[in-house]
């Protein structure tokens, strides 16, 4: 067993949230009198962090994105979080991890408030030791300073644990804190944008994943 601790991102690693949140963008930018009919045009917005993305993929102002994410969690908090379905495997995967005596993670970019409830709606929090976040006010919404929180408050050696996401912020974060990282091919993140960061392992699809963290080989 090469890394005895493993952070897991959330969306579009262990869950699939892709209807939830691009309904939830769909609504805010509504707000703010952009129609966006096509969800699949915000698919972009799974994964960095919410108010940036406002601001980067539809030019609002630092005003107007607070508002268009005020508006976004008006909507997710009562019914976007659960337009969300857990990967299959991803269940088994847990368990046989558990069982194996490694310690699990989730280090989301998704305020933790929420994360939690998802991850306990889902019936996977039995799994982890805790589900780490941000703050609603954007504190550590930044991958790499949520890696450092986690990395400090649950004393974890940065040279025994893995970082597992689905987008180039997963890998960025882990690197910048001596931690080794996994990309996986079957979220959000294209192959181009994965290959670029030069992961330390990559995963095209959750079988091949499941096999590596089964075998010990990582």
């Amino acid at each position: 067993m090469r890394y005895k601790t493993l952070l897991f991102d959330l969306d579009g690693t262990l869950t699939d949230p892709g209807e939830g949140i691009t309904r939830c963008v769909q609504h805010a930018l509504a707000q703010q009198g952009i129609e966006v009919t096509d969800r699949a045009e915000l698919a972009c917005f799974i994964g960095p962090p919410l108010k940036q993305s406002f601001m980067d993929f539809h030019g609002l102002s630092a005003i107007e994105a607070d508002r268009a994410v005020a508006d976004y969690r008006e909507r997710f908090g009562a019914l976007g979080m659960f337009e969300n379905k857990v990967y299959d495997g991803i269940p088994e995967l847990l368990a046989g991890l558990h069982r194996s005596g490694r310690r699990l993670f989730v280090a989301t970019s998704k305020p933790w408030f929420y994360a939690r409830q998802i991850v306990s709606h889902f019936k996977l929090d039995g799994f982890f030791g805790q589900v780490y976040g941000s703050e609603l006010d954007g504190a550590r919404v930044e991958k790499h300073a949520l890696i450092a929180h986690i990395l400090r408050d649950a004393r974890i050696e940065p040279a025994a644990a893995l970082m597992i996401g689905d987008r180039r912020f997963d890998l960025i974060g882990a690197r910048h804190n001596g931690v080794a990282n996994a990309a996986v091919g079957y979220g959000y993140g294209s192959a181009e944008e994965l290959a670029a960061e030069s992961p330390d392992h990559y995963f095209a699809t959750l079988a091949e994943l499941d096999q590596a963290l089964r075998a010990c080989h990582i």
